[in-house]
């Protein structure tokens, strides 16, 4: 099986291809990056497990380069709400068009399987009920709203021999060797060892469901090799990795152990708040369902961040804040407004 990653050098990429050469033996994993964050590693990257990489945007593939593989695992994306504020028309233009762009030319090269990196955020500001696929979707940033956008245009293309899907993903969070720290679970950890506190900006009370970014490779890896309907489109994480963001940080506090949780009661709620109903995941992959134990996740993470040199900087002023490298990139003059080299 020849399998294509567009964007394998994001936070994601590289435990799924490390997954993938794992999970399906004979198996040629290749990829295809914007490489803007080369430089921002916090480990070593795991190139044994391609067979080819080259640097190219998401929003120029044709056919031609998707001919020959067996399956697209599209991650290529403005990967978070603050980006997408900033760079709302290029979050469109890569998020949406682009990936739009690249499946239409997997379908025309004979592609068997597309797989979108969706997203639960698109669910916005939900109840207290549990969301499910066919429920109305309510997405209130620009990243969200680019999600929505690509799945529904992703219906028009499914079929012809090539099966869609949309893994709605919860919240990735967990060690890789492209290391965010712009995620909820991965921020606790990171800023209680730099300052042995916890603060959590907004009142607790938003729900957010998680998913390790290992258990997100398992799932890639079902949608990958799936049989049945040409689309899918299905809420990807579980349950039990479903918190309140005041639960989580106490949480995240007990493993590590001597740190103190510092919750702004005063803050206004924030509206990004849902909980998801993961039995349709459940039932399509039982095969393939999260593993990760929390305390384990955490003390992994803990591990690598206790490795990394911040250079001096505050968490979230670092490099592992994706806004931070492309604000950067942009201001050096080597990055345009449309987040395309110059």
């Amino acid at each position: 099986m020849k399998i294509l990653i567009i964007g394998h050098r994001g936070y994601i990429g590289p435990v799924v291809a490390s997954h993938l050469a794992r999970a399906l033996p004979g198996a040629e994993v290749h990829g295809i990056d914007a490489n803007w964050f080369a430089g921002a590693e916090a480990a070593a990257f795991p190139d044994a497990a391609f067979a080819s990489q080259r640097q190219a945007d998401i929003r120029d593939l044709g056919a031609a380069d998707l001919a020959g593989f067996d399956a697209v695992v599209a991650l290529a994306a403005v990967s978070n709400d603050p980006i997408g504020k900033e760079f709302e028309g290029a979050t469109a233009a890569i998020n949406s068009h682009g990936v739009l762009s690249a499946a239409a030319a997997a379908r025309a090269a004979g592609v068997g399987h597309f797989v979108f990196a969706s997203s639960c955020s698109m669910y916005g500001a939900g109840s207290d009920s549990l969301r499910k696929e066919t429920d109305q979707l309510n997405p209130l940033t620009a990243y969200a709203r680019s999600k929505v956008a690509t799945e529904t245009g992703l219906r028009q293309i499914a079929g012809d021999g090539m099966r869609i899907t949309s893994l709605r993903f919860a919240t990735a969070c967990g060690a890789s060797p492209m290391l965010r720290l712009d995620l909820v679970l991965n921020d606790f950890v990171a800023t209680a060892l730099a300052t042995g506190r916890i603060e959590v900006l907004s009142d607790g009370s938003p729900w957010r469901p998680l998913i390790h970014v290992e258990d997100m490779a398992r799932a890639i890896e079902w949608a990958v090799t799936r049989d049945g309907a040409p689309l899918v489109e299905v809420n990807t994480g579980s349950q039990g990795w479903t918190w309140q963001i005041g639960r989580l940080a106490e949480d995240v506090a007990a493993v590590l152990g001597g740190v103190a949780v510092e919750i702004n009661t005063d803050a206004a709620p924030d509206n990004r708040s849902y909980r998801v109903d993961f039995s349709r995941f459940a039932a399509l992959a039982p095969d393939h369902q999260p593993q990760k134990d929390f305390t384990q996740a955490v003390g992994e993470l803990a591990s690598q961040l206790r490795a990394v040199d911040l250079g001096g900087q505050a968490v979230r002023q670092s490099r592992f804040i994706r806004l931070n490298l492309l604000r950067g990139l942009v201001g050096d003059g080597r990055l345009d407004g449309d987040l395309r080299w110059r």
